[in-house]
């Protein structure tokens, strides 16, 4: 016990007898104009009601920023603590940088005044760099676009990369705005995760993380600016601290990048050499026309396929339609389509396949088709033909041949297994004339005429009523959005974007604007203004927002599910609320 005592009072004499150190320390006493300083105010037990001086002469760059250490050695406690600010001159000249002061133990402690020259710009300035400068040049978000120059629907890639130098550790990235392409038709790649990868720009190495890949085909000509795409990202940035063991001290920063606006000069297709037929089909294709019998007998049935493959863009065009002899029976064309999508564009097929039933014998023909595309390689129209098909049906009925029962030579008309002769009685017949089907007959177009001219009102007022039908068109989409949504549950991306959809439609529908007006901002001006309540408008923004960024994190299903939930609650309150 007494041993135990001994030590407590040994332990408390050392720290009796420890000095209270409290001083400011700066990285330099004489800087020119457009140099930094580093001052530091370091003290050696913790205090309270640090007061920094009034940096006269100089503007804050950074700070202040702490850094804190302690350790033991041999029992022995060591504590540091430091408050640290980048300045920048602001003039020429002396400068005095007063007593900063802080309480310990009771006692106030304050620093020594430190002088400052600042002299005229030097030519190799030594900045001192902040936190907010490291990460500058260490992060950057770039949107590299496969084709500045395309044609008409023409596929186009872009690839957002966010590039990370080896001085700042990344701990975590949060989606902020996420473009639009309204002049394009554009697919989304899906990406399981981020990519990551080693790359070099501007002869520097980085590490390379491609966050969003997506293909674009353009809609239009001239210059089309892509909106940008912005993300925080929360980073480990060095500061000029170290620990006793002479290890860095690392302080998180949240940088915002950016990859800001750039521009797709979209060229016209030729006019030159234009075939007649050409449907807007750009890209590198074959093109084929087979049936899978050319013989067999009347009432059996054959398929006639129209298939297109190779590359380009399968969704924007049609393909051509073959023309049938009036007298086969051909039924509505089913659509098949087998396409992928890379960075390269949409490769594939696609496919219409007809079935044909001939009810007679005979050699039909169908025509050869041709099919025209824009090949962007070549910067050339090409034009594929195929040869006239015959469908042999060598078997069946002839196309004139009577099917009526045959008479006996004495006029004797079989019916069946009743003959003329048989004792057959007459079916008596009442006449037309004066019976109730002839009035009502007679008493029918009096009744129509004013229904007619009733229908006939009614359109000619649901035509003019061009806002009216804008908004039944509308909330029709809308509907249809919601109810693809609801089928689309398991999976993330077509879900929200369906949902994305609806909501746009209903606005359309209730503020009656336009999809290139839905800024944030713009629809809760025209909400407030229908006195929709500032809750349900928050509601409604933060779903819109939800769907945007919900596509590019993790949602399990039971957050799509209150999502759609969310959206059917909201729009019913709105409905409530806005007044037309």
């Amino acid at each position: 016990m007494k041993y135990k005592i001994l030590f407590f009072i040994i332990f408390l004499i050392q720290t009796l007898s420890a000095q209270v150190e409290f001083k400011a320390e700066v990285s330099k006493n004489q800087l020119g104009a457009n140099e930094r300083l580093r001052i530091e105010f370091t003290m050696n037990k913790n205090g309270d009601n640090f007061t920094p001086p009034s940096f006269h002469g100089f503007t804050v760059v950074m700070g202040p920023s702490q850094s804190v250490s302690e350790s033991w050695i041999n029992g022995v406690r060591s504590f540091s603590k430091s408050y640290i600010y980048i300045l920048q001159p602001t003039a020429k000249g002396k400068f005095t940088i007063g007593q900063a002061s802080i309480d310990i133990d009771g006692r106030n402690y304050k620093t020594s005044p430190i002088n400052i020259t600042v002299t005229e710009a030097v030519t190799t300035p030594s900045i001192e760099k902040n936190s907010g400068d490291i990460a500058r040049e260490n992060l950057f978000l770039l949107a590299e676009v496969s084709k500045p120059n395309p044609y008409l629907n023409e596929a186009v890639s872009v690839t957002y990369k966010l590039y990370v130098g080896s001085q700042v550790g990344l701990n975590n990235l949060q989606w902020l705005t996420v473009p639009k392409y309204p002049n394009f038709w554009s697919q989304d790649i899906k990406m399981q995760e981020y990519e990551m990868d080693n790359c070099t720009y501007q002869g520097k190495p980085y590490r390379c993380i491609t966050v969003k890949k997506i293909v674009l085909y353009p809609q239009k000509t001239g210059i089309i600016t892509l909106e940008p795409l912005t993300m925080d990202a929360i980073l480990s940035v060095p500061s000029n601290q170290r620990d006793f063991f002479g290890r860095i001290f690392y302080e998180e920063v949240t940088h915002r990048v950016t990859s800001g606006n750039r521009t797709i000069n979209v060229k016209e297709l030729p006019e030159e050499g234009k075939p007649e037929n050409f449907s807007g089909a750009v890209g590198d294709f074959t093109f084929a026309v087979t049936s899978t019998k050319q013989a067999l007998k009347a009432n059996e049935s054959t398929q006639l396929k129209v298939e297109v493959s190779g590359s380009g863009n399968f969704k924007l065009f049609d393909l051509p339609k073959p023309t049938f002899p009036s007298s086969l029976e051909v039924y509505a064309p089913e659509q098949k389509e087998d396409i992928s999508t890379s960075l390269t564009g949409m490769k594939g097929r696609v496919e219409n396949i007809y079935t044909i039933v001939p009810e007679h014998k005979g050699k039909y023909p169908i025509s050869g088709l041709s099919f025209s595309y824009f090949n962007p390689t070549t910067k050339k129209y090409e034009t594929i033909k195929t040869h006239e098909l015959w469908i042999d049906v060598p078997e069946g009925p002839s196309a004139n041949s009577n099917t009526n029962a045959g008479t006996t030579d004495h006029n004797t008309v079989i019916i069946g297994n009743l003959q003329s002769g048989d004792n057959l009685e007459p079916i008596g017949r009442q006449p037309f004339f004066g019976s109730k089907t002839y009035y009502c007959w007679l008493l029918l177009p009096l009744i129509l005429i004013p229904l007619v001219l009733l229908w006939w009102h009614f359109k000619k007022q649901r035509n003019n009523d061009i806002e009216g039908t804008k908004i039944r068109v509308a909330n029709k989409l809308a509907k249809k959005y919601l109810g693809e949504a609801k089928r689309k549950l398991g999976d993330k991306n077509i879900f929200y974007e369906a949902l994305e959809r609806a909501l746009h439609n209903y606005l359309k529908a209730k503020l009656k604007i336009e999809t290139t007006e839905m800024s944030k901002d713009k629809i809760t001006e025209l909400l407030l203004e229908r006195k929709a309540t500032e809750v349900t408008i928050k509601q409604f923004i933060t779903l819109l927002s939800n769907c945007e960024m919900a596509r590019y994190s993790q949602h399990n299903n039971a957050s799509m599910k209150n999502d759609f939930g969310d959206a059917v609650q909201i729009i019913s309150e709105l409905d409530k609320q806005v007044k037309k």
